[in-house]
């Protein structure tokens, strides 16, 4: 899709009203709405108007219900706060769907008390042959107790049921049961991984990575899968679940053991039949070690970039590039209750970075890497600047206008920040160190969270930044948490990370998370604003996130979200706007006990939100 000029988009963005054409009646009109709009106009607008997935026009209340029609749906936002939908850079969503449906989620519940407990429930009605797992989003210092399950603990839960408990990609724990189905006293553990064991020699329960965490994508791989049939239903609870915090973009980093394209079938499945409630774009992630880069020739060879598979939304599923992993070889782990893993420990790192990078940049493929230490940045800045130098020297364009990006980057340093601007890249952000922060300050100490990332140095250097999760294993899929740690400096366990020079102010962190997030797929003239000529993608949230409390940031939800013109999720007084779906399949899934993120939704007021004709 052409790009807007900077002066056009401007002048678009400069219109708090686009002039509407007679046959251009708006399919919805949303009003009485405190709206962020994230460009620059005139006059706050209260009102915006839809035409199919476009927005047509923002405005005031009168001007805007002047243009309704009688196919128009009319809905009273009732002064909430109506944001852009959230655009989350950097989240497995494709990799999540197929597997939400036989998870057990701890995100969001405040005792391990009553974590055991939905273990004890959960074992109650998984039938002979399947697990209880929970397979990360969680950190022990949400709990009250501040602590760990035990093996012991979960055999006490789960007598007779096989338990597995993934957290983060740090270590994963067994009850005794999970200890006799995983066979656990007849394996070994890959390379950089440990099953501990006791002084009788026998396996305790706990797995850890140490660092690499090979020895956890075997275990959950081991979990089995569900049908294609409760894969299917899997997604759709899935992405209605990411709606409800009001995200409507995703770019999608791949993963681990996730393999392209047979078990992305849920996702395209749904994509071609009924359309995505959310736009994702993907990458594709390096499949088996030692063979990346027959998998990249294949890649560039066979697959079409840009290509949208969604039969109803505009750029609603589309290959991106190559990322976040490109070469086993040259990753790093995100484990901080491990040592930092040293690329050059693997001499064969560079030779296959380079080969990889080479190839995808020649075929002007956008790539994405992994990269969480300032030692490992270094090592694949290396990469790129030799590739840029030589496709330079032979009269390509090398990285420029590429859009690549480094992922994560908890311990960068200045020189290595301006390396990035030099070769035009950008960084996605996550809030990982919300979840993983007090490991971090263990091995590395409270000053070095303090700037762990520096987001701050990242902007002032006018890097492109993007907001994410990197949910749902390593970290909540839950937008608000990113929020609240990036305003706040704080651990979803309260322990002060940040320091006040390195937090940002609400907006601007609600712009990378909008805004920001779209440089990454190259649709910043069409997503993160709420403007005519943008995609009509917004969240009308529960509570004003700017004017509450920074502890309830996190219990911000979506009362309404809308993906291109269509309510994709509604909750309280919006309910009516969206059918339920299906109970989730299977019978024994846990979400039909407990729900996903264990959240209860703010819907104040109660009153029913009006609406006309259609939605009714």
């Amino acid at each position: 899709m052409k790009r807007l000029t900077r002066a056009s988009l401007a002048a678009v963005l400069l219109s708090t009203t686009a002039v509407v054409r007679a046959q251009d009646v708006p399919s919805l009109i949303i009003h009485n709405a405190r709206i962020a709009t994230q460009a620059p106009v005139a006059v706050g607008p209260s009102a915006v108007a839809v035409k199919g997935e476009k927005i047509i026009a923002i405005g005031s209340d009168a001007a805007m219900l002047a243009l309704r029609a009688p196919s128009t749906t009319v809905i009273d936002a009732q002064r909430r706060r109506l944001i852009p939908g959230l655009n989350d850079s950097h989240l497995h969503p494709t990799r999540a769907a197929r597997y939400y449906a036989a998870e057990l989620r701890w995100d969001g519940v405040p005792t391990l008390a009553q974590a055991l407990d939905m273990v004890r429930r959960a074992a109650e009605r998984t039938p002979e042959g399947q697990w209880v797992r929970v397979i990360g989003g969680w950190s022990p210092y949400q709990f009250a107790e501040k602590r760990m399950p035990t093996p012991e603990d979960l055999t006490r839960a789960a007598p007779d049921t096989p338990v597995f408990v993934l957290h983060l990609y740090s270590g994963g724990i067994y009850n005794r049961k999970g200890i006799e189905v995983a066979r656990l006293r007849d394996t070994s553990a890959p390379e950089g991984g440990t099953i501990e064991k006791g002084a009788d020699g026998q396996p305790t329960g706990r797995i850890l990575a140490t660092p690499r965490p090979t020895i956890l994508y075997q275990a959950v791989a081991r979990l089995g899968e569900l049908s294609p049939e409760a894969q299917a239903s899997s997604a759709r609870h899935f992405y209605r679940e990411i709606n409800r915090f009001g995200v409507t973009s995703a770019i999608d980093a791949g993963g681990g053991g996730h393999a392209y394209p047979a078990q992305y079938a849920a996702t395209v499945d749904l994509a071609r039949t009924t359309g995505l409630p959310l736009r994702i774009s993907h990458y594709l992630f390096a499949q088996t070690p030692g063979q990346e880069l027959a998998d990249i020739q294949r890649w560039v060879g066979s697959e079409r970039l840009g290509a949208n598979l969604d039969v109803h939304h505009e750029n609603g599923l589309v290959l991106e590039g190559a990322g976040e992993t490109l070469v086993w070889s040259a990753g790093d782990f995100e484990n901080f209750r491990a040592a930092r893993p040293d690329l050059d420990a693997n001499p064969a790192w560079r030779e296959e970075l380079t080969a990889a990078v080479r190839t995808l940049v020649r075929h002007r493929w956008p790539l994405r890497l992994h990269a969480t230490y300032d030692e490992t940045i270094d090592r694949i800045l290396s990469v790129l600047e030799t590739v840029h130098r030589e496709e330079k020297a032979e009269g390509r364009p090398g990285l420029t206008d590429l859009r690549w990006a480094l992922d994560h980057v908890e311990t960068i340093r200045p020189a290595n920040i301006a390396r990035i601007k030099a070769l035009g890249g950008g960084v996605m952000v996550q809030g990982r160190m919300a979840f993983a922060g007090e490991d971090f300050i263990a091995r590395y100490g409270a000053a070095a969270a303090a700037h762990a990332p520096p987001v701050r140095q990242l902007l002032a250097a006018g890097i492109p930044v993007g907001l994410g999760t990197d949910g749902t294993r390593v970290a909540s899929y839950n937008p608000w948490l990113v929020l609240y740690w990036l305003v706040s400096g704080r651990s979803v366990g309260g322990t002060p990370l940040l320091s006040k020079a390195n937090r940002l102010d609400r907006a601007r962190a609600l712009e990378l998370f909008t805004v920001g997030s779209a440089w990454f797929s190259g649709e910043g003239h069409l997503k993160g604003r709420i403007a005519p000529g943008q995609y009509a993608d917004m969240a009308l949230l529960s509570r004003d996130y700017f004017a509450v409390p920074e502890d309830e940031i996190p219990h911000i939800e979506s009362v309404l979200t809308i993906t291109g013109g269509i309510a994709v999720h509604a909750a309280g007084a919006y309910t009516h706007l969206v059918p339920d779906l299906e109970p989730i399949l299977p019978a024994w899934s846990p979400v039909r006990l407990f729900g996903g993120y264990n959240r209860s939704l703010d819907v104040r007021p109660a009153s029913r939100a009006t609406t006309s004709p259609a939605s009714r």
